[in-house]
């Protein structure tokens, strides 16, 4: 192992075991808070959002402060507070600082609630203290998942908890290959097909927006798209242990991040099912275009 690499190695090594034995303690604390979920829910909800934080934002630091991680952000500037569904599209792991640095900004960090896959909550301490925060846990068979979403929109709904609820509408990381797939899929069913991303998946959109409209404190939709740029290679993004290791990732390691984001009123989408799959088709398609010149700028850069 040359000296430099050893050192990225050791200094990956100092940054994150002190964050991974609290991501371990965090877990700890919210598997214990688990059993008590059910007669104290609010209080549950509240002490897991702060645990979460600290945990959370300490990650992000290490990103965007000890490695030099440089996002840029445009789009909507979003109020502070502000309950919302996230939508994003997926390329990368990395993709979380992306939307973690909007929601530090807007002081919402420690509410942002994420779909996870169901098999995560037999595993012991992380699938705990994810179903504890009151994450939605589903499989994707939206018939198996109604009992899940409909504990997890009770809560936001009725109990009003403060939430950023956010999913990856592609359901899969991008690729060359997946996108080629996309083409052939598209082109069958006669599909536009964007740039740059995969084709959304509607119905958890969908079913996500009809449940959450009826919460009064969810005023919005934010539609986030992630770019990345590494070495005149467009959605080129670090890998995990590089994005937590090395330092100088935008300034000598020339890695490009940006993010914009979009918030649209809730009361300015469609009513009706079939209207709000066609506005989230159509929201892929302005995402594309953005990303297109996005990538125009960069390459002229």
């Amino acid at each position: 192992m040359a000296i430099g690499d050893l050192f990225t190695f050791v200094r990956g090594l100092l940054l994150v075991v002190p964050w991974a034995l609290d991501l371990v303690l965090m877990d700890l604390i919210l598997s214990f808070l688990l059993p008590f979920s059910s007669f104290f829910p609010n209080a549950v909800y509240n002490a897991s959002s702060a645990v979460a934080f600290v945990n959370w934002n300490w990650i992000q630091c290490i990103f965007e402060v000890f490695n030099g991680g440089k996002i840029t952000i445009s789009g909507d500037v979003l109020p502070e507070g502000e309950s919302a569904i996230v939508i994003s599209n997926h390329v990368s792991w990395t993709d979380f600082y992306m939307i973690q640095a909007l929601a530090v900004r807007a002081g919402m960090l420690g509410r942002c609630r994420w779909f996870a896959k169901l098999e995560l909550r037999w595993v012991p301490l992380l699938g705990w203290g994810i179903w504890a925060m009151g994450m939605p846990m589903v499989s994707r068979n939206w018939l198996q998942d109604k009992k899940e979403l409909d504990r997890v929109f009770a809560g936001v709904v009725v109990k009003k908890w403060p939430t950023w609820l956010i999913s990856f509408s592609e359901a899969t990381r991008y690729t060359t290959e997946k996108y080629e797939l996309a083409r052939a899929w598209c082109k069958e069913n006669k599909k536009p097909l964007p740039k740059h991303l995969l084709y959304p998946r509607t119905k958890g959109f969908v079913t996500t927006v009809q449940h959450l409209r009826k919460a009064p404190h969810v005023k919005a939709v934010y539609d986030i798209t992630i770019a990345y740029g590494h070495n005149h290679k467009f959605l080129e993004a670090p890998a995990i242990w590089e994005s937590l290791s090395c330092g100088g990732l935008s300034s000598s390691r020339g890695y490009k991040f940006h993010v914009d984001v979009k918030r649209i009123p809730l009361v300015d989408l469609p009513e009706d099912d079939a209207g709000l799959a066609k506005w989230l088709e159509a929201r892929w398609i302005e995402k594309g275009d953005f990303l297109e010149a996005k990538r125009e700028e960069w390459a002229r850069n």
